[in-house]
């Protein structure tokens, strides 16, 4: 079975519906803080004076942790809570489909024209790019407070001032980088 993109208009209307659906029956997506609560889980797991039950919630020695009353002690405490669980089904859902594009194998043989132009067929430099691209931005997401799904995504969505100002600042350092690193044309 060959593997067809997706085209980027249902694909944006497809996420658009997923987001919609999220924040009618659930609540907004955001997902940065869940790293910050396998960190607690792991933490916890260690050092297990970490999280505490109080008579009124949870409290944790970590001053994250113990911030909104406990809310972040509370989701290590328990986490298979939505935004946990959505955080994995979000791991298994990109492993899935991996495997029906043809399974891992696959996707990396299919290096785009752009990469390759500029950087070559080593799998290492991709590896490598993908990971200190993540780092920078879950590392900036959290200073923020939040995360580009949601800051920006849900953000916007609910029509939030933060989320247009995350936005133009993200594409704003986005596009320059881009022309950096992208000079050459496939």
């Amino acid at each position: 079975m060959a593997w067809m993109p997706l085209n980027w208009k249902i694909g944006g209307l497809l996420l658009g519906l997923v987001f919609f659906s999220a924040v009618l029956l659930v609540k907004p997506i955001g997902v940065s803080t869940q790293f910050v609560i396998l960190d607690g889980i792991v933490g916890d797991a260690v050092n297990r004076s970490l999280v505490t039950a109080t008579d009124d919630g949870f409290t944790s020695t970590n001053a994250y942790l113990a911030k909104s009353d406990g809310k972040y002690a509370k989701a290590v405490a328990n986490p298979l809570n939505y935004s946990f669980v959505f955080v994995l089904a979000m791991m298994l859902g990109g492993f899935l489909s991996a495997r029906l594009r043809g399974g891992i194998d696959a996707a990396e043989r299919a290096v785009p024209a752009l990469w390759r132009a500029n950087f070559g067929d080593a799998q290492w430099k991709r590896y490598a790019a993908a990971f200190v691209g993540g780092f920078v931005v879950l590392y900036g997401a959290r200073l923020a407070g939040g995360c580009t799904s949601g800051h920006m995504m849900s953000g916007m969505m609910q029509t939030a001032l933060s989320g247009y100002v995350f936005a133009a600042g993200a594409f704003a350092a986005a596009i320059p980088v881009s022309l950096m690193l992208f000079r050459k044309e496939a």
